[in-house]
């Protein structure tokens, strides 16, 4: 079997933790001291250079933010519009 690509050609996971985090008037110190995460890692997450999240790490985050994965994670194909 051939290796994965992390980055498939125009197809990438967004975190959109960013926007979640403005929603709720919650800064990312925040976050991080509610979640038990450093905030290194929850800003390597919040700026999309993490490579992979444990689903223990996911739910946390959801619970404090009262959200669902859905609402933190969204694949984009880099198809347009029409």
């Amino acid at each position: 079997m051939p290796p994965v690509n992390d980055q498939i050609e125009g197809t990438r996971i967004t975190v959109k933790l960013d926007d979640l985090l403005h929603a709720r008037r919650m800064t990312l110190t925040d976050l991080s001291e509610r979640v038990g995460l450093t905030l290194a890692n929850l800003s390597i997450l919040k700026t999309g250079k993490a490579k992979a999240i444990r689903f223990s790490t996911l739910a946390a985050i959801c619970r404090e933010l009262e959200c669902q994965p859905g609402d933190l994670l969204a694949f984009d194909d880099g198809a347009v519009n029409a």
